[in-house]
């Protein structure tokens, strides 16, 4: 059934955000996305419209809002680079809340993380829970979700273990590798985001997925899947960033940054809160293992190549 109804997804032609747009579309919604990948290779032939960002110039940015009732919102960035910032994303976030109050968005679907904080010596969760505040502070109603570790065929993370994992004969985990992890399924995420939109109470949601796992157990589920046998081994934080900042100079990519370690390791990827995916990473490691690592997933690659898709990109990879 067609709707009347006009959605927005920041980054339709991305990961999460795409598949918040092909739910949309399944239930009969018009879709815009704001992306600064106008070019890049659009899923969806044609059915989603692309507007850029244009933090730059608001009347803009207001402009390609209007007439939206819904602002789907998974716009950050994983790190600090030249190109790019947590300060500017903060910065542009809170143009972007601006230009939805003024063009009339009666609601906005925020993804955030776990366990903000804007006391969290964590850059990354000290600027999710600033724009959570800003949203919440707006006026203009909201969801807002706090996944973990989000998992699927464009994912980064968990295919970037994978391919460690059959690259090297063994397998390092930043110290004891017994802090823990809540993994959500990308589509099971979507749905979250959709279902939540057609709500009128302000919410905030713990988005986790069924299954919680140690960081050594993840590891060693994904080996399993693999069918391979690697010794999994402990090693102190800073060497294993270090290992990483090598790898990365090797890939040309940031494989891991030391925020990313100290928060995993301080277990922010987690929560108390009951399961709101369905979908066991454990079932799904087992019906992609075929393909999951074969490729590196470089995230500089994903930002500086603005034209292939996610996956296209990753069979490019030279590794």
């Amino acid at each position: 059934m067609k709707h009347s109804e006009i959605c927005v997804v920041t980054g339709a032609f991305g990961y999460t955000g795409k598949y918040i747009a092909i739910r949309l579309l399944n239930e009969g919604y018009e879709v815009r996305t704001l992306t600064n990948s106008i070019g890049r290779s659009n899923p969806f032939n044609g059915s989603v419209k692309a507007y850029p960002y244009n933090f730059n110039d608001i009347d803009k940015l207001t402009s390609s809002l209007e007439g939206a009732s819904v602002l789907f919102n998974n716009y950050w960035v994983r790190f600090n680079h030249k190109n790019f910032s947590f300060s500017d994303a903060i910065k542009n976030s809170l143009v972007l809340f601006e230009a939805a109050k003024r063009a009339g968005i009666k609601k906005i679907v925020h993804i955030s993380i776990t366990n903000p904080s804007e006391d969290s010596p964590f850059e990354y969760f000290r600027g999710k829970a600033i724009l959570e505040h800003a949203l919440i502070e707006s006026g203009i109603p909201y969801v807002i979700l706090r996944p973990a570790v989000i998992f699927g065929k464009e994912d980064i993370l968990i295919n970037n273990i994978a391919w460690f994992l059959r690259k090297f004969p063994v397998f390092g985990v930043f110290g004891s590798g017994e802090y823990k992890l809540q993994p959500i399924y990308v589509e099971d995420l979507a749905e979250l985001a959709v279902e939540a939109s057609k709500t009128y109470k302000n919410r905030i949601i713990d988005a986790i997925g069924p299954e919680t796992y140690t960081y050594k157990e993840l590891v060693r589920e994904i080996s399993s899947a693999l069918g391979l046998s690697r010794p999994i081994i402990s090693i102190p934080p800073q060497i294993g960033y270090l290992l990483g900042k090598l790898a990365g100079i090797v890939l040309g990519d940031v494989v891991i940054t030391q925020d990313e370690i100290k928060g995993l390791m301080s277990n922010l990827l987690f929560t108390d809160s009951p399961p709101t995916g369905k979908t066991k990473f454990s079932e799904w490691i087992k019906c992609n293992a075929e393909t999951l690592g074969l490729r590196y997933s470089n995230e500089l690659n994903r930002r500086s190549n603005r034209d292939e898709s996610y996956l296209a990109l990753r069979e490019m990879g030279r590794f």
